[in-house]
Protein backbone atom coordinates (compact mmCIF):
# COMPACT_ATOMS: atom_id res chain seq x y z
CA UNK A 1 0.00 0.00 0.00
CA UNK A 2 1.35 3.37 -0.73
CA UNK A 3 2.36 5.10 2.51
CA UNK A 4 1.02 8.87 1.31
CA UNK A 5 -2.64 9.63 1.45
CA UNK A 6 -4.32 10.46 -1.27
CA UNK A 7 -5.26 13.66 -0.23
CA UNK A 8 -1.73 14.83 0.15
CA UNK A 9 -0.58 13.59 -3.06
CA UNK A 10 -3.22 15.36 -4.28
CA UNK A 11 -2.78 18.69 -2.61
CA UNK A 12 0.39 18.76 -4.24
CA UNK A 13 -0.66 17.85 -7.69
CA UNK A 14 -3.39 21.09 -7.42
CA UNK A 15 -0.55 23.69 -5.84
CA UNK A 16 2.20 22.44 -8.44
CA UNK A 17 -0.95 22.10 -11.45
CA UNK A 18 -1.84 25.97 -10.53
CA UNK A 19 -5.44 25.37 -9.46
CA UNK A 20 -6.36 27.76 -7.20
CA UNK A 21 -7.44 25.86 -4.64
CA UNK A 22 -8.65 21.94 -3.79
CA UNK A 23 -11.48 20.79 -1.68
CA UNK A 24 -11.25 17.96 -0.42
CA UNK A 25 -14.83 15.87 0.12
CA UNK A 26 -14.37 12.46 1.86
CA UNK A 27 -15.88 10.07 4.50
CA UNK A 28 -14.52 9.55 8.34
CA UNK A 29 -10.98 8.89 8.39
CA UNK A 30 -10.06 9.25 5.04
CA UNK A 31 -6.81 11.67 6.14
CA UNK A 32 -8.51 14.99 5.07
CA UNK A 33 -7.19 16.77 8.35
CA UNK A 34 -3.84 14.91 8.91
CA UNK A 35 -3.01 15.19 4.77
CA UNK A 36 -3.50 19.21 5.56
CA UNK A 37 -1.20 19.35 8.86
CA UNK A 38 1.38 17.89 6.65
CA UNK A 39 1.24 20.22 3.70
CA UNK A 40 1.12 22.76 5.45
CA UNK A 41 4.40 21.22 7.15
CA UNK A 42 5.70 20.87 3.58
CA UNK A 43 5.00 24.24 2.56
CA UNK A 44 7.29 25.77 5.81
CA UNK A 45 10.06 23.35 4.94
CA UNK A 46 9.57 24.81 1.33
CA UNK A 47 9.41 28.30 1.69
CA UNK A 48 10.72 31.10 3.73
CA UNK A 49 8.76 33.90 5.47
CA UNK A 50 5.15 32.79 3.99
CA UNK A 51 1.80 32.89 5.97
CA UNK A 52 -1.16 30.11 6.33
CA UNK A 53 -4.02 30.61 8.12
CA UNK A 54 -5.93 28.06 9.29
CA UNK A 55 -9.92 28.72 9.65
CA UNK A 56 -12.79 27.12 11.57
CA UNK A 57 -15.81 27.40 12.65
CA UNK A 58 -15.43 28.63 16.13
CA UNK A 59 -12.02 29.73 17.32
CA UNK A 60 -12.62 27.61 20.31
CA UNK A 61 -12.72 23.98 17.81
CA UNK A 62 -9.19 24.24 17.66
CA UNK A 63 -8.52 23.29 20.78
CA UNK A 64 -10.23 19.97 20.81
CA UNK A 65 -8.98 19.23 17.29
CA UNK A 66 -6.27 20.73 15.14
CA UNK A 67 -4.29 21.07 18.42
CA UNK A 68 -3.57 17.51 18.62
CA UNK A 69 -3.75 16.97 15.46
CA UNK A 70 -0.75 19.06 15.23
CA UNK A 71 0.74 18.43 18.52
CA UNK A 72 0.55 14.41 17.55
CA UNK A 73 2.01 14.96 13.79
CA UNK A 74 5.14 17.28 14.65
CA UNK A 75 5.97 14.87 16.99
CA UNK A 76 6.16 12.11 14.73
CA UNK A 77 8.84 14.59 13.24
CA UNK A 78 11.99 14.44 14.43
CA UNK A 79 13.30 17.75 12.68
CA UNK A 80 10.21 18.98 14.04
CA UNK A 81 9.57 18.66 17.32
CA UNK A 82 11.50 21.64 18.73
CA UNK A 83 8.36 23.44 17.03
CA UNK A 84 5.74 21.50 19.07
CA UNK A 85 4.38 24.17 21.53
CA UNK A 86 1.31 22.09 21.65
CA UNK A 87 2.32 20.05 24.63
CA UNK A 88 2.68 22.95 27.17
CA UNK A 89 0.63 25.63 25.90
CA UNK A 90 -3.24 25.48 26.03
CA UNK A 91 -3.39 28.27 24.09
CA UNK A 92 -1.89 28.78 20.63
CA UNK A 93 -3.25 31.56 18.11
CA UNK A 94 -0.42 31.24 15.91
CA UNK A 95 3.12 29.34 15.98
CA UNK A 96 6.28 29.39 13.89
CA UNK A 97 7.52 26.24 11.77
CA UNK A 98 10.95 27.78 10.85
CA UNK A 99 9.96 31.17 9.37
CA UNK A 100 6.40 30.45 8.55
CA UNK A 101 3.72 31.27 10.34
CA UNK A 102 0.64 29.44 11.31
CA UNK A 103 -2.63 31.73 12.29
CA UNK A 104 -5.39 29.97 13.91
CA UNK A 105 -8.88 32.41 13.40
CA UNK A 106 -12.20 30.78 13.85
CA UNK A 107 -15.10 32.50 11.79
CA UNK A 108 -16.91 33.59 14.43
CA UNK A 109 -13.95 36.47 14.48
CA UNK A 110 -14.79 38.44 11.84
CA UNK A 111 -12.55 41.24 12.96
CA UNK A 112 -9.87 38.82 12.25
CA UNK A 113 -10.11 38.52 8.53
CA UNK A 114 -10.48 41.97 7.92
CA UNK A 115 -6.58 42.49 6.89
CA UNK A 116 -5.98 38.65 7.50
CA UNK A 117 -3.92 38.64 4.01
CA UNK A 118 -1.70 35.67 3.75
CA UNK A 119 0.11 33.16 1.26
CA UNK A 120 -2.10 30.33 1.66
CA UNK A 121 -5.26 29.17 4.06
CA UNK A 122 -6.76 26.07 5.04
CA UNK A 123 -10.59 26.01 5.93
CA UNK A 124 -11.36 22.70 8.48
CA UNK A 125 -14.87 20.89 8.40
CA UNK A 126 -15.54 24.01 5.76
CA UNK A 127 -18.94 23.07 5.36
CA UNK A 128 -19.86 25.30 8.80
CA UNK A 129 -18.38 28.41 7.28
CA UNK A 130 -20.20 30.84 5.08
CA UNK A 131 -19.24 31.79 1.53
CA UNK A 132 -18.84 35.33 3.14
CA UNK A 133 -16.35 34.31 5.17
CA UNK A 134 -14.30 32.21 2.56
CA UNK A 135 -14.46 35.25 -0.17
CA UNK A 136 -13.16 37.77 2.84
CA UNK A 137 -9.86 34.46 2.95
CA UNK A 138 -10.44 34.21 -0.91
CA UNK A 139 -9.52 37.65 -1.80
CA UNK A 140 -6.72 38.42 0.99
CA UNK A 141 -4.78 34.79 -0.39
CA UNK A 142 -1.80 35.28 -1.99
CA UNK A 143 -1.08 31.72 -3.43
CA UNK A 144 -3.38 29.13 -2.66
CA UNK A 145 -5.86 27.64 -0.31
CA UNK A 146 -7.95 24.31 0.46
CA UNK A 147 -10.63 22.93 1.95
CA UNK A 148 -12.30 19.77 3.94
CA UNK A 149 -15.25 18.41 4.73
CA UNK A 150 -17.52 15.07 5.49
CA UNK A 151 -20.59 15.38 3.04
CA UNK A 152 -23.12 15.24 5.81
CA UNK A 153 -25.33 17.53 3.44
CA UNK A 154 -26.90 17.81 0.45
CA UNK A 155 -26.86 20.93 -0.76
CA UNK A 156 -24.26 23.52 0.00
CA UNK A 157 -22.64 26.94 -1.26
CA UNK A 158 -19.63 24.90 -1.62
CA UNK A 159 -20.95 22.45 -3.75
CA UNK A 160 -23.42 25.31 -5.73
CA UNK A 161 -20.20 27.71 -6.26
CA UNK A 162 -16.55 26.20 -5.77
CA UNK A 163 -17.99 22.90 -7.91
CA UNK A 164 -18.26 24.85 -10.64
CA UNK A 165 -15.08 26.69 -11.19
CA UNK A 166 -12.19 25.51 -13.78
CA UNK A 167 -9.60 26.82 -11.01
CA UNK A 168 -10.57 24.82 -8.36
CA UNK A 169 -9.66 20.98 -8.01
CA UNK A 170 -12.04 18.35 -6.44
CA UNK A 171 -10.58 15.52 -4.14
CA UNK A 172 -13.04 12.49 -3.13
CA UNK A 173 -11.49 10.15 -0.64
CA UNK A 174 -12.70 7.38 2.17
CA UNK A 175 -11.16 5.52 4.45
CA UNK A 176 -9.41 3.03 1.83
CA UNK A 177 -7.48 5.72 0.60
CA UNK A 178 -5.80 6.06 4.19
CA UNK A 179 -3.01 4.28 4.86
CA UNK A 180 -2.36 4.82 8.40
CA UNK A 181 -6.06 3.81 9.82
CA UNK A 182 -6.49 1.41 12.85
CA UNK A 183 -7.87 -1.76 12.27
CA UNK A 184 -10.63 -0.26 15.19
CA UNK A 185 -11.20 2.98 13.39
CA UNK A 186 -11.83 0.76 10.04
CA UNK A 187 -14.23 -1.44 11.77
CA UNK A 188 -16.21 1.15 13.89
CA UNK A 189 -17.24 2.70 10.69
CA UNK A 190 -17.68 -0.51 8.38
CA UNK A 191 -20.26 -1.32 11.73
CA UNK A 192 -22.75 1.56 9.82
CA UNK A 193 -23.08 -0.73 6.71
CA UNK A 194 -26.62 -1.56 6.36
CA UNK A 195 -25.79 -5.19 6.01
CA UNK A 196 -27.76 -8.26 8.47
CA UNK A 197 -24.76 -8.54 10.76
CA UNK A 198 -24.33 -4.91 11.68
CA UNK A 199 -28.38 -4.53 11.65
CA UNK A 200 -28.18 -7.26 13.93
CA UNK A 201 -25.80 -6.20 16.13
CA UNK A 202 -27.47 -2.67 16.01
CA UNK A 203 -24.44 -0.83 14.57
CA UNK A 204 -26.36 -0.33 11.30
CA UNK A 205 -26.82 3.66 10.32
CA UNK A 206 -27.56 4.41 7.01
CA UNK A 207 -26.65 8.21 6.76
CA UNK A 208 -23.69 7.43 9.11
CA UNK A 209 -22.38 4.93 5.93
CA UNK A 210 -23.04 7.27 3.04
CA UNK A 211 -21.68 10.02 4.80
CA UNK A 212 -18.27 8.86 6.57
CA UNK A 213 -17.85 4.81 5.54
CA UNK A 214 -18.55 6.04 1.73
CA UNK A 215 -17.89 9.78 1.46
CA UNK A 216 -21.00 10.17 -0.02
CA UNK A 217 -23.62 13.07 0.34
CA UNK A 218 -26.69 12.52 2.14
CA UNK A 219 -29.82 14.25 4.40
CA UNK A 220 -30.30 12.74 7.99
CA UNK A 221 -33.63 10.40 8.16
CA UNK A 222 -36.26 12.11 10.45
CA UNK A 223 -35.82 15.52 9.45
CA UNK A 224 -39.07 18.03 10.88
CA UNK A 225 -38.57 20.00 7.17
CA UNK A 226 -37.39 18.07 4.02
CA UNK A 227 -37.60 20.35 1.81
CA UNK A 228 -36.12 24.02 1.93
CA UNK A 229 -34.91 25.92 -0.78
CA UNK A 230 -31.80 27.78 -0.33
CA UNK A 231 -31.71 31.74 -1.97
CA UNK A 232 -29.14 34.23 -1.69
CA UNK A 233 -30.88 37.20 -0.72
CA UNK A 234 -34.43 38.23 1.40
CA UNK A 235 -37.11 39.33 -2.09
CA UNK A 236 -38.17 42.70 -1.88
CA UNK A 237 -41.68 42.32 -3.08
CA UNK A 238 -42.78 40.85 -0.25
CA UNK A 239 -46.52 40.90 0.76
CA UNK A 240 -45.91 40.84 4.85
CA UNK A 241 -42.75 40.32 6.75
CA UNK A 242 -42.79 39.83 10.48
CA UNK A 243 -39.89 38.93 13.23
CA UNK A 244 -39.86 36.33 15.82
CA UNK A 245 -37.15 36.52 18.97
CA UNK A 246 -35.33 32.76 20.91
CA UNK A 247 -33.92 34.13 23.86
CA UNK A 248 -30.83 32.51 24.90
CA UNK A 249 -28.39 33.54 27.82
CA UNK A 250 -25.04 31.73 28.15
CA UNK A 251 -24.53 28.45 25.94
CA UNK A 252 -27.51 28.60 23.45
CA UNK A 253 -27.96 31.77 21.28
CA UNK A 254 -30.31 33.87 20.96
CA UNK A 255 -31.84 34.25 17.98
CA UNK A 256 -33.54 36.95 16.30
CA UNK A 257 -35.44 36.15 11.91
CA UNK A 258 -37.20 38.02 9.62
CA UNK A 259 -40.04 35.99 8.35
CA UNK A 260 -41.72 37.08 4.87
CA UNK A 261 -44.99 35.75 3.12
CA UNK A 262 -45.83 35.62 -0.44
CA UNK A 263 -49.28 33.16 -1.01
CA UNK A 264 -47.72 30.03 -0.40
CA UNK A 265 -44.37 31.09 -0.26
CA UNK A 266 -42.37 31.40 3.26
CA UNK A 267 -39.25 33.32 3.53
CA UNK A 268 -36.79 33.22 6.40
CA UNK A 269 -33.53 34.86 7.19
CA UNK A 270 -31.39 34.26 10.28
CA UNK A 271 -30.66 38.17 11.42
CA UNK A 272 -28.57 37.17 14.81
CA UNK A 273 -27.44 34.35 16.77
CA UNK A 274 -25.58 34.90 19.58
CA UNK A 275 -26.23 34.15 23.67
CA UNK A 276 -26.97 38.08 25.01
CA UNK A 277 -28.13 37.81 28.88
CA UNK A 278 -29.30 40.73 29.77
CA UNK A 279 -31.97 43.51 27.69
CA UNK A 280 -29.22 46.13 27.58
CA UNK A 281 -27.31 44.22 25.47
CA UNK A 282 -30.08 43.10 23.46
CA UNK A 283 -31.78 46.06 23.33
CA UNK A 284 -28.99 47.36 21.75
CA UNK A 285 -28.40 44.40 19.15
CA UNK A 286 -32.13 45.21 17.99
CA UNK A 287 -31.47 48.65 17.25
CA UNK A 288 -28.60 48.15 15.28
CA UNK A 289 -30.02 45.81 13.00
CA UNK A 290 -33.05 48.23 12.56
CA UNK A 291 -35.89 46.31 13.34
CA UNK A 292 -38.83 49.18 14.31
CA UNK A 293 -41.77 46.77 13.82
CA UNK A 294 -43.22 44.26 16.28
CA UNK A 295 -41.37 41.11 17.78
CA UNK A 296 -42.98 38.02 18.49
CA UNK A 297 -40.85 36.23 21.38
CA UNK A 298 -40.68 33.09 23.46
CA UNK A 299 -43.11 33.96 26.36
CA UNK A 300 -41.00 31.51 28.31
CA UNK A 301 -38.79 35.06 30.05
CA UNK A 302 -41.66 37.66 30.72
CA UNK A 303 -39.49 39.43 32.51
CA UNK A 304 -36.87 39.86 29.32
CA UNK A 305 -39.69 41.17 27.56
CA UNK A 306 -41.19 43.52 30.13
CA UNK A 307 -37.35 44.56 30.28
CA UNK A 308 -37.08 45.26 26.21
CA UNK A 309 -40.28 46.89 26.60
CA UNK A 310 -39.45 49.51 28.75
CA UNK A 311 -36.93 50.14 26.70
CA UNK A 312 -39.30 51.13 23.47
CA UNK A 313 -38.98 48.30 21.61
CA UNK A 314 -42.30 46.50 20.49
CA UNK A 315 -41.46 42.63 21.97
CA UNK A 316 -44.46 40.50 22.32
CA UNK A 317 -44.83 37.25 23.93
CA UNK A 318 -45.96 34.58 21.74
CA UNK A 319 -49.24 33.00 22.53
CA UNK A 320 -48.15 29.06 23.71
CA UNK A 321 -50.51 26.59 24.32
CA UNK A 322 -50.50 22.75 24.65
CA UNK A 323 -49.26 20.99 21.12
CA UNK A 324 -48.28 24.77 19.79
CA UNK A 325 -44.70 23.43 18.85
CA UNK A 326 -46.54 20.86 16.96
CA UNK A 327 -48.95 23.25 15.76
CA UNK A 328 -46.47 25.84 14.82
CA UNK A 329 -44.42 23.39 12.89
CA UNK A 330 -47.50 21.80 10.73
CA UNK A 331 -48.33 25.62 9.91
CA UNK A 332 -44.71 26.17 8.67
CA UNK A 333 -44.78 22.99 6.32
CA UNK A 334 -48.02 24.08 4.54
CA UNK A 335 -45.59 26.80 3.00
CA UNK A 336 -43.02 26.43 0.55
CA UNK A 337 -39.68 27.26 2.60
CA UNK A 338 -37.14 29.46 1.07
CA UNK A 339 -34.06 30.17 3.36
CA UNK A 340 -31.61 32.70 3.27
CA UNK A 341 -28.07 31.23 3.09
CA UNK A 342 -26.60 31.00 6.47
CA UNK A 343 -24.76 28.84 8.30
CA UNK A 344 -26.26 28.44 11.55
CA UNK A 345 -30.01 28.66 9.91
CA UNK A 346 -28.47 25.74 7.96
CA UNK A 347 -27.22 23.70 10.72
CA UNK A 348 -30.89 24.04 12.12
CA UNK A 349 -32.78 22.81 9.19
CA UNK A 350 -30.09 19.44 8.56
CA UNK A 351 -30.10 18.65 12.23
CA UNK A 352 -33.71 19.62 13.66
CA UNK A 353 -35.46 16.27 13.80
CA UNK A 354 -38.08 14.41 15.48
CA UNK A 355 -37.46 12.84 18.54
CA UNK A 356 -37.39 8.66 18.27
CA UNK A 357 -37.35 5.95 21.21
CA UNK A 358 -36.83 2.46 20.35
CA UNK A 359 -36.26 3.59 16.60
CA UNK A 360 -40.01 4.83 16.87
CA UNK A 361 -40.69 8.26 15.26
CA UNK A 362 -42.24 10.12 18.38
CA UNK A 363 -45.02 13.33 17.29
CA UNK A 364 -42.26 16.03 18.76
CA UNK A 365 -39.09 17.25 17.67
CA UNK A 366 -36.03 17.23 20.05
CA UNK A 367 -34.97 20.10 21.97
CA UNK A 368 -31.79 20.91 19.83
CA UNK A 369 -31.20 22.50 16.84
CA UNK A 370 -33.82 24.91 17.03
CA UNK A 371 -33.61 28.20 18.21
CA UNK A 372 -33.75 30.21 14.91
CA UNK A 373 -36.24 27.59 13.93
CA UNK A 374 -38.31 29.09 16.64
CA UNK A 375 -37.94 32.49 16.34
CA UNK A 376 -39.19 32.14 12.66
CA UNK A 377 -42.07 29.88 14.17
CA UNK A 378 -43.04 31.85 16.84
CA UNK A 379 -43.48 34.98 14.47
CA UNK A 380 -45.55 32.66 12.08
CA UNK A 381 -47.41 31.52 14.96
CA UNK A 382 -48.68 34.91 15.33
CA UNK A 383 -49.18 36.26 12.02
CA UNK A 384 -50.21 33.46 9.42
CA UNK A 385 -52.46 31.28 10.15
CA UNK A 386 -52.66 29.10 7.01
CA UNK A 387 -51.46 30.17 3.27
CA UNK A 388 -53.08 32.61 1.21
CA UNK A 389 -54.96 31.01 -1.20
Amino acid sequence: MNQYNKNLVELGNAYNEHYRGAVLEGGSRSGKTWSSVDFITWIALAYNNVTINVIKETYAGFKTTLYNDFRQRLDQWPDLRRFNVFESVKEVPSFKIYSTRINFIGADQPSKFHGAGCDFFYVNEALEVSEPIFNQLEMRCKRFWWLDYNPKVTDHWIYDRLFKREDVKVVYSTMLDNPHISKWERKKIIGYEPIPENIAAGTSDDYMWKVYGLGQRAARQGLVFHEVTWIDTFPTDIETIVFGMDFGYTNSPTAIAKVGRNGRNLYIQNLFYTPVDNASDLSAVIQEIGITQPIWADSADPGMISDLRHKGLKVFAVNKFSGSIKYGIDLMKQFKIHAVRDVDLRKEFENYRWREIGGISLNEPEDEYNHAIDAARYAILSNFRRPNS
